[in-house]
């Protein structure tokens, strides 16, 4: 198929397009830099200019690109009120330019595929949680509803769209893994705040195969990118700590994380989300890394050892 990517440069984006190619699609790129290439698309969020011609008549179009959340430095990435407005409106602006133009089109893609995020739900401590699921409350929360609605008018178009609600992505490359992988390395690390919150927690390879999977399946609206099997923060640290052989027994207390990070830090690393992706494992997604120790060996030893833990069935009202 020929695939539009947006955000390919970014953690995610680089492992979906080195999938997807190996798969044999060929790929074009949303770009903020003018090119003559036709697998290269201009865009600007600011003016709203975008290349449409070159939108027409592909198959999929997949949209990642966004403000990093918790930026380049985490402290640095502290949200002022201006890092709020660019988290939204990268988010808001560039969903609608896509949402707008691609239901302009004469001939438009048969699915837009936008990302989002389980930070949707907010703070719920150990609720269990699917794509039925109402909205939480808090900034995340907010940011992730106006970025959904975003895409109407692809959707009224009649084109199917997919917001593809990624959980904490496990990568060494890149997110939260990267920043917090070297204090625990050098045996300074532990459990955060009461270690009770919930993590909802995805490898990189599924969500490069879960989205690969959401081209072609016949889903449609919200679909939770998180692993069938959440944990606790506890948990979460204690499989770290076993994968890296460094003990985890400097804990991190609630009013640090607020007093380093402010509210970012207590919606990112103190709030609980136990997820779950009902929507992939009823469309006949199958996890590659279900279970966290598999995950963090396979990202950090670079272990393709696919764990043998059974996916848990869930019954939600």
């Amino acid at each position: 198929m020929d695939i539009v990517v947006s955000g390919a440069s970014g953690l995610i984006g680089t492992e979906l397009v080195e999938k997807l190619r190996k798969d044999g699609h060929h790929i074009k790129f949303l770009t903020r830099s003018k090119s003559s290439s036709s697998d290269k698309i201009y865009w600007n969020l600011e003016t709203g200019e975008i290349e449409s011609d070159k939108l027409e008549n592909v198959d999929a179009v997949i949209h990642l690109a966004g403000e990093n959340i918790s930026g380049n430095n985490p402290i640095q990435g502290r949200w002022t009120d201006e890092r709020k407005a660019k988290i939204l409106n990268s988010r808001v602006k560039g969903t609608t330019l896509l949402s707008d133009t691609l239901a302009n089109l004469k001939n438009p893609p048969k699915v837009f595929v936008s990302a989002s995020a389980i930070g949707y739900y907010g703070n719920r401590d150990d609720e269990t949680l699917n794509e039925k699921s109402s909205k939480g409350s808090g900034f995340l929360s907010d940011v992730c509803k106006a970025w959904e609605n975003s895409a109407d008018s692809a959707r009224k178009k009649g084109i199917r769209v997919v917001h593809t609600r990624f959980g904490v992505v496990l990568s060494k490359d890149g997110g939260a893994l990267k920043s917090m992988l070297l204090p625990y390395q050098m045996g300074v690390g532990g459990i955060i705040g009461s270690g009770k919150q919930y993590m909802s927690w995805v490898d990189i390879s599924d969500v490069a195969g879960a989205i690969s999977h959401v081209i072609t399946a016949d889903v449609e609206g919200v679909v939770n990118v998180v692993s069938p099997n959440p944990v606790t923060n506890y948990e979460y640290t204690k499989a770290l700590g076993s994968v890296i052989n460094r003990p985890t027994i400097f804990p991190i207390p609630s009013i640090g994380i607020n007093l380093l990070f402010g509210e970012m830090g207590t919606e990112l690393l103190l709030g609980s989300q136990k997820v779950f992706p009902s929507v992939l494992i009823d469309s006949g997604y199958k996890f590659s890394y279900p279970n966290v120790t598999s995950s963090l060996e396979h990202v950090i030893n670079e272990k393709v050892v696919k764990s043998e833990m059974p996916v848990a069935k869930y019954n939600f009202k």
